[in-house]
């Protein structure tokens, strides 16, 4: 086999998956319209069912689900007869997945099924078969060919059902009003998680690790709470803990650069005045936004009265996966 009859195979297989996806267009009906109806009014979970590839693709799907804001989880048809059928409740919605409709394992639980009364909704290619009869809705994947030349692994088919599962997820989503605060609430762990959800507050140094001096400070003294704390500037303020000016390591380099002399020089002389800060409550990524308007490599953080509660720079942002 050449280079040129492996990418004429590969074009071959993603031009029949195209097709198969096009088709779905015209599978939008009001039966789909129904089974967001159903799932919409669950009080339980969606329980996706289904064997083989078709349960690899009801995994994916209950996940995609379930992140966006409809609680689902999958259940493997041949462990629901060995007691996992005790997993679902009469609150709950069914999604069973089977290209043929006749899947041995999942038409042997579906008697169970029907008996706790539970709604379901069918996803199969065979609109006459025995699991769309007996669904209360039937959702239409079917496809021309597989991409298999052989006609026999599950390609085609498999993707038109995971591309109808997205629809599904993305349809429900909107409906529900969901959200990228709702997103980030069920993704803590990713960065977009992080963005929406971590706090000023949260990663702050505070106490004892804030650079601060007073406005009676001489530079020297403010260099040496600089170095110290290790943030790159120092905050000047007065008895009440209120900002009145930021001296930074960028300062420091121009300072001596102009021949100012460290033990007599107060730090007041040199502070940049009205330094830009940030609130406590305010997301984390509100700073990084900030400090990149700016073009600062740290933020003083006050609290509702303009004291002094906080600082905090782009290391630190980096450190927490914002940036």
């Amino acid at each position: 086999m050449n280079q040129t009859a492996i990418k004429q195979l590969a074009t071959a297989v993603i031009e029949t998956e195209l097709e198969a996806i096009s088709g779905l267009l015209n599978q939008i009906d009001d039966q789909f319209v129904e089974a967001c109806k159903i799932m919409l009014s669950c009080k339980g979970r969606v329980i996706v069912i289904g064997m083989g590839k078709s349960g690899h693709i009801g995994n994916k799907i209950a996940a995609t689900l379930a992140s966006t804001g409809t609680p689902a989880f999958f259940v493997h048809p041949a462990e629901a007869s060995h007691g996992d059928l005790g997993m679902i409740t009469t609150e709950d919605v069914l999604l069973i997945i089977s290209s043929s409709g006749e899947t041995h394992e999942v038409n042997q639980i579906l008697p169970q099924l029907l008996r706790l009364g539970t709604k379901s909704v069918a996803m199969t290619g065979k609109p006459d078969s025995t699991l769309a009869r007996h669904a209360d809705v039937h959702i239409n994947v079917a496809v021309t060919k597989e991409a298999c030349p052989l006609g026999l692994a599950p390609t085609s088919s498999t993707t038109a059902a995971l591309v109808m599962g997205d629809a599904l997820a993305i349809s429900l989503l909107e409906s529900r009003g969901f959200t990228r605060e709702d997103f980030a609430k069920s993704h803590p762990a990713g960065q977009l998680g992080r963005r929406l959800l971590l706090h000023v507050k949260e990663i702050m140094h505070k106490g004892e690790d804030i650079p601060k001096v007073t406005e009676t400070a001489m530079l020297t003294d403010g260099i040496l709470e600089m170095t110290g704390k290790r943030l790159g500037m120092v905050a000047v303020v007065d008895t009440q803990n209120h900002i009145l000016g930021v001296y930074t390591d960028g300062d420091l380099r121009r300072s001596l650069e102009f021949g100012q002399n460290p033990t007599s020089t107060p730090i007041a002389e040199l502070m940049h005045k009205n330094p830009v800060t940030i609130r406590r409550n305010d997301l984390a990524v509100n700073a990084l936004n900030k400090m990149q308007k700016h073009r600062i490599q740290g933020l003083l953080v006050v609290d509702h009265k303009q004291q002094l509660v906080g600082a905090l720079n782009f290391q630190d942002l980096l450190q927490a996966g914002v940036v």
